[in-house]
C-alpha cells in the first residue's frame, strides 16, 4: 500500500478553527499536512486565521476559508478551492455540528429544521464532495457524538440528526471502497469544550464527568490520535463508527 504518514498529504478539515477541528488542523500540520481550515462564519474567522498563523509560524503550510455548509454550493467551492490550492486532496475530515439541548415537546420546526441542516446535510454533501474530489486511497472522517449509543432524552434533534451519519458512512464506504477510500465517523463523549457547555447545567456536567468509566469528560486530545490512527495506518477500518468516550456509553 501507498505511504500511510501524513507528510505532504492535502487535508480539508470542516470546522477546523478551534476546540477538536483547530487541534487537528496544528497537529496534522505538524506532522507534514497542508490544511484546508474551514470556518463557517465571521464569528469563527478570527480563530480560523489564529490557527493558520500558528501553522505558517511553526513551519506549515495552511490557508482559511470561510463556507456555510448547509449550502451545497459552499460545500463545493470550499472542496475546489482546497482541491486548486493543493493541486488534489487526500483526507477530508469534518467536525461541524451543532448541539441542542430541549425536551421533545418544546422543539420548533425551525430548529429541527436548523438541526437537521447543520447535523445531518451538512454531513451528506460533506462526505459526497469528498467522494467526487479525493484522491484514491483518499480518507474521510465525520464526527458525530457518543448520544448514538445513548438511552438519554432532550438531545433528540442532536443525537436523532447526527444517527444518519453512521449509515452515510456505511453506505459511503461501499461505494467509494473500490476507490481505496475509507469512510468513517467518530463520536467522542462530551468533550471538555466551550461546544459542550453552553447547553448544559452545572449538576448536568457533574452527571457527565462522572458517568463515564474512566473517569471525567473527554478531551479533544484524546480524540486526535483516533482520527489520525483512522486517516492513516487505521485505513482498513472502514464503515464504521468508532466511540471514544472513556467507557461514557457502548453498545
Amino acid at each position: 500500500m501507498a505511504n500511510h504518514s501524513l507528510q505532504g498529504k492535502a487535508v480539508l478539515i470542516g470546522g477546523g478553527a478551534k476546540n477538536l477541528g483547530g487541534l487537528l488542523s496544528r497537529t496534522f500540520a505538524a506532522k507534514g499536512a497542508k490544511i484546508c481550515v474551514h470556518y463557517n462564519s465571521a464569528a469563527t474567522q478570527a480563530d480560523a486565521d489564529k490557527t493558520v498563523a500558528a501553522i505558517q509560524a511553526d513551519g506549515g503550510t495552511a490557508f482559511a476559508i470561510q463556507g456555510d455548509f448547509t449550502k451545497v454550493a459552499d460545500v463545493v467551492r470550499v472542496f475546489a478551492a482546497a482541491k486548486e490550492r493543493f493541486g488534489g486532496l487526500d483526507i477530508a475530515i469534518n467536525t461541524v455540528g451543532k448541539v441542542l439541548k430541549k425536551p421533545f415537546v418544546e422543539t420548533t420546526e425551525e430548529e429541527y429544521d436548523s438541526m437537521a441542516a447543520i447535523n445531518a446535510k451538512a454531513a451528506y454533501f460533506f462526505i459526497q464532495e469528498a467522494g467526487k474530489q479525493l484522491n484514491d486511497h483518499g480518507k474521510i472522517c465525520t464526527i458525530v457524538t457518543s448520544l448514538l449509543a445513548a438511552y438519554t432524552g432532550l438531545y433528540s434533534t442532536y443525537g436523532g440528526l447526527k444517527a444518519p451519519v453512521e449509515h452515510f458512512t456505511r453506505a459511503a464506504s461501499k461505494e467509494f471502497g473500490p476507490r481505496g477510500i475509507s469512510v468513517t465517523a467518530v463520536g467522542p463523549g462530551p468533550m471538555d469544550t466551550p461546544f459542550f457547555y453552553g447547553q448544559e447545567t452545572p449538576e448536568a456536567v457533574a452527571y457527565h464527568k462522572s458517568a463515564s468509566a474512566l473517569g471525567g469528560l473527554t478531551k479533544i486530545e484524546d480524540i486526535v490520535p483516533l482520527v489520525e490512527l483512522l486517516v492513516t495506518d487505521g485505513w482498513w477500518i472502514t464503515g464504521q463508527t468508532i466511540f471514544a468516550n472513556g467507557g461514557y456509553t457502548t453498545r
